[in-house]
């Protein structure tokens, strides 16, 4: 028996011609068709009249950081918010509402919120100066810290950190109030009202020390089970997390066997510079325990290097005004032997890589890795790929690896502000910049996604973003790189499942698929494509079942 019909709509099937209707039964497609062909199949199953809309596979969101960006849906987003007198307003009326709070926590900070001049502890004590305050970069690679913050971390003086990452100091001896990179943000990190659970996967890659109690398990279900319904309002069916440890592992199979888990995600294991090769035995042991259809590990993730805003995105040329390239986080040797390792064991990596000589640096990771193991399917992936020397363009598609973009990130998509030329690129570094055409061009294999929290969750505005930008009174940079609205489309969908090692079960809307499918709200394809951005989920199916109903 038909279990849900979906009938009267555009239905996109990424598998051949376009089609009205489907039927489902049992968690699988059953039949695409016309509409008087899936209504004989209805029987007495429910029916969800598209009403002429966008009907498509649920999108696949492959870049996101699930706990961090479920956490931040409570704390003060300050994207936007520039000038003392905004934040102090917007931060003070947040502050008499979390008086328990130990750390004051709000995200999406400006890199220049209070004008050119880089913000400072004292800046952030005019705003609050009576309890520990701290504000996090968009990109979650630079935070800044009041007074009591870095006393309560135990920063004001300084203290070693791992290589890559820095407290900047004043003239006078003490912090400045500026973070740069994980090692100097975890010791504030962990004061958060989560204790700095949300971001162990990321900022050290291993488990929560000291080891969560009952009722902060209770609670990091909750949040993540917010995290989830939040997905699925937004039309998104899959996940590929960006961070990962046993602990969220543990979290979000417990929900699966209640029933709470109501998208499918991959957790990869982090590997960090810091980390000896022997860790990787980690991604066995996750891989070998996590193998549901809705929950699976089989990826490490590790950073080459850090962004460009706080210059430390390695670069082939130095940053403007300055002799700096940065630096790699992984030395040439330990990456590659890393690479090697990993994919000798048959796992995917996935590397976060922004200048073009972290990227030039991945490439060669994932060519040595060739080398020494032979050509195989391994599908690896560069995430974001923001500068790329034109000489690396094509390696993509010569070592078979894969392009992750964030179109949000661009300037070019109108979340953020235009890159000055001479700023912190050099005008031809701008011209290079997020190349998301060009790579296309070029033969690589191309997929979106948001980086959640980095930018928000809500995918059309990462489409529309990808196809004309969100402001189009915004400077036009590389307007040519903007992308059509099918090609986005399947970069959120088929081509995500592709890249996940799926395609053969999700990703397209054709028989004997897993029944993962968004009924969009809107009919995308006769919108104005400045208007995107305002459509919507209508309905979320995951595996068959109605994940969320507007």
């Amino acid at each position: 028996m038909t279990d849900l019909v979906i009938l009267n709509g555009r239905v996109m099937t990424f598998a051949g011609p376009d089609a009205e209707a489907l039927a489902i039964t049992g968690g699988v497609i059953t039949a695409v068709g016309s509409n008087a062909e899936i209504r004989d199949l209805a029987g007495s199953a429910r029916v969800i009249d598209a009403q002429g809309n966008t009907v498509l596979p649920g999108f696949i969101d492959s870049h996101v950081h699930l706990f961090q960006g479920a956490a931040e849906l409570e704390y003060l987003n300050l994207h936007g918010v520039t000038g003392f007198d905004a934040i102090a307003a917007k931060v003070r009326l947040y502050s008499a509402s979390r008086q328990d709070d130990v750390l004051l926590f709000a995200n999406c900070f400006e890199y220049h919120a209070f004008g050119d001049a880089p913000t400072t502890r004292q800046d952030l004590d005019a705003v609050v100066s009576d309890r520990p305050f701290f504000v996090m970069a968009s990109d979650g690679h630079t935070g800044w810290a009041n007074t009591k913050a870095l006393e309560l971390a135990g920063l004001l003086h300084g203290m070693a950190v791992d290589e890559g990452s820095e407290i900047v100091m004043a003239a006078d001896g003490t912090a400045s109030g500026e973070l740069r990179e994980a090692a100097a943000i975890g010791p504030v990190y962990a004061y958060t009202p989560l204790g700095g659970r949300e971001a162990a996967g990321s900022v050290t890659g291993a488990d929560p020390i000291p080891i969560p109690t009952a009722k902060e398990r209770a609670l990091d279900k909750d949040i993540l089970a917010k995290g989830l319904k939040y997905c699925a309002a937004h039309g998104i069916t899959g996940l590929h997390n960006m961070d990962g440890n046993f602990y969220q592992l543990e979290l979000l199979s417990e929900m699966e066997k209640e029933g709470t888990l109501l998208s499918r995600i991959e957790i990869p294991m982090h590997l960090k510079h810091t980390d000896p090769l022997d860790r990787l035995e980690e991604a066995a042991q996750m891989r070998a325990q996590y193998t549901s259809d809705m929950l699976w590990s089989s990826r490490i993730k590790m950073f080459i290097d850090g962004v460009i805003d706080n210059g430390t995105a390695f670069m082939l040329q130095p940053y403007p005004e300055t002799d700096s390239c940065s630096a790699p986080l992984f030395t040439v040797n330990h990456f590659k032997q890393a690479c090697i390792r990993a994919d000798a064991m048959g796992l995917q990596i996935s590397v976060h890589a922004i200048g073009d000589a972290g990227v030039r640096s991945t490439l060669d990771g994932f060519e040595a890795a060739r080398i020494a193991n032979g050509i195989r399917d391994s599908r690896h992936r560069i995430e974001h790929i923001e500068v790329i020397n034109p000489a690396d363009i094509p390696r993509l598609a010569e070592l078979g690896v894969v392009a992750s973009l964030q179109p949000l990130h661009s300037p070019r998509a109108g979340f953020f502000t235009p890159y000055e030329p001479g700023a912190i690129l050099h005008e031809f570094q701008i011209d290079q910049s997020c190349p998301w055409q060009t790579l296309r061009s070029a033969g690589a294999k191309v997929v979106f996604s948001t980086d959640w929290p980095v930018v928000p969750l809500n995918v059309m505005q990462t489409i529309q973003g990808a196809v004309c930008g969100l402001d189009p009174d915004a400077p036009q940079m590389g307007a040519g790189q903007y992308q059509s609205l099918r090609a986005s489309l399947a970069s959120y969908t088929c081509e995500n499942a592709w890249v996940e090692f799926n395609e053969h079960r999700k990703g397209k809307l054709q028989t004997g698929m897993m029944a993962d499918i968004v009924v969009m709200d809107h009919d995308l394809e006769a919108m104005p494509p400045e208007e995107l951005g305002t459509a919507s989920a209508a309905v979320t199916i995951c595996g068959g079942s109605i994940t969320y109903e507007a």
